[in-house]
Order: structure tokens, then sequence, then C-alpha cells
């Protein structure tokens, strides 16, 4: 879509207030409501990524929520992550677990569906290149595929988003951006290299719609996969080489600032 002028007059008046917030926001101070700062304390790759991923599927509804059930998800696992999801068997080995609709049976799902991915590879190969889906949204279908090659209820298959049916996939959209961003600011974590942070997609939520469209970045109304597509264009132009930067300026005016 062509670029709508706004308030700000122009595109480059627009373009350096968003340099400029996504520099504010991009701090280690981030960190301090957001749930990953729970995935900072791991150093080891493998407990990264698994702690990353569990936390970010349960991201939505109240930040400190989301937090508290992260805790609980690490404390489950003893704190070492890849250890326990390599030694586990069943759902009899857990405690109750229930976050808004993310419970038990979801999580023993999940603790299958990775030990699986890791007795094959790792989570990074997982989210490879598809043959015939480009970019992040063959990514994300590869890792949908491999996932769900375990048994489970139907209801679990929510929880992990499907681009093929034109969702967003806001939180493994949040993983990727996680995984995949250089650690240089101290808040992302950057430890996967296969994956260039040009093909990021931003975790589309309502405080960034919400922004991108009081901006003139998005038309549509909907935060689908097609509104994303559609307000990556726009972010591109403005980075090419890292255009996920914006989410901290998108997300951090209407969290901060309530804008």
């Amino acid at each position: 879509m062509e670029f709508s002028p706004n308030k700000f007059g122009n595109e480059k008046d627009l373009i350096d207030f968003l340099n400029q917030k996504a520099i504010q926001y991009e701090t280690p101070e981030y960190l301090n409501s957001d749930p990953l700062g729970l995935v900072h304390q791991f150093k080891e790759k493998k407990d990264i990524e698994i702690s990353g991923l569990l936390i970010a599927l349960i991201a939505w509804g109240n930040r400190k929520s989301i937090i508290k059930s992260g805790e609980n998800l690490l404390k489950i696992m003893d704190y070492r992550p890849h250890d326990f999801i390599m030694d586990y068997e069943n759902i009899r080995q857990l405690p109750k677990f229930v976050h808004r609709t993310f419970n038990t049976i979801d999580l023993d799902f999940m603790l299958r569906g990775l030990k699986s991915i890791y007795q094959n590879g790792d989570l990074e190969d997982a989210f490879s290149k598809h043959e015939y889906h480009k970019g992040i949204y063959g990514r994300i279908f590869n890792f949908r595929s491999k996932i769900l090659n375990v048994s489970h209820e139907k209801r679990s298959e929510k929880h992990i988003a499907n681009p093929l049916t034109n969702s967003s996939c806001k939180r493994l959209n949040m993983f990727l951006r996680w995984m995949v961003r250089s650690s240089e600011k101290g808040v992302d974590i950057g430890i996967w290299k296969t994956i260039d942070p040009s093909e990021l997609y931003i975790p589309l939520d309502v405080h960034s719609g919400r922004n991108a469209r009081l901006f003139g970045l998005l038309k549509r109304n909907q935060n689908d996969w097609k509104a994303l597509e559609e307000l990556m264009v726009n972010l591109k132009r403005f980075d090419s080489k890292d255009p996920v930067k914006y989410d901290f300026a998108l997300f951090g005016l209407g969290v901060f600032e309530n804008f």
C-alpha cells in the first residue's frame, strides 16, 4: 500500500519518530515487565529456546499473569527445560497447570512434541525453510507440521497458530523475534543464526495494530496474516535489514504511553 500522510506531515518525520521510540523501548529495562525476562536466566541454547517457546505460547492476557504462569512452567521443569523434556514420558509426571485456555493436556502435548523434535534434530532446525511456502510463513508451517506429529487432542492445535488459516501467528512471531534478533541491546537473545532478521514479522497485537493504523501503515481492520504482510511491506521500507525493531515502537507506545 502507499504510505498515507498523517499528523507527522511526511514519511521522514514518522520514520524518525518510530526510530526514536524503538531506541527508547529496546533497553534492558523493558524486561522488567516482559515475559522475555524469564528466558534470560538461561545460558544453554536448548534451555533458552525451550523456555522461550513455552512462555511465548502462553503469552496472552495480562503481562503480570503471563509472567506468573511462566514462572510456574519453569518450576514444573525444575529450571532445566531440555533435561526435563528429554526425560519426560507422560502427563502423570505433571501437576495441574492452567493459563487461560492452555492447560495440563496442552502442556503434555508440547513437552512430547518438543522431545520428538530434539530426538530428530533441534528446535532451530524445525523452523527451517519450506519447499513451497516462502519466508517466515513457511518456517512456521514447517514447525507446526513437526510438532503436531505426536499424538494429541484436537483442542491443543489452537495453541500452535497456523498461517494457512490466515492467523497472524502473534506468539510464534514473538518467539522468533526473541531467538533471532541481535542481543546487542540487551533485550532479544539472538542465538539463532539460520534465520536472518530481515525475514522476521512483528507479533501483531491490539497495540501494534492500532498504532500502525493510526500512522497510516495499515488499512486492513483485522489483525491477521494479510494485515501483517501489509504492515511489513511498510516497515521493510523503513528498515529492510531489521524491520521488526519497530515492534518496540508500536507496542511500547500502546503499553507504556497509552498512545
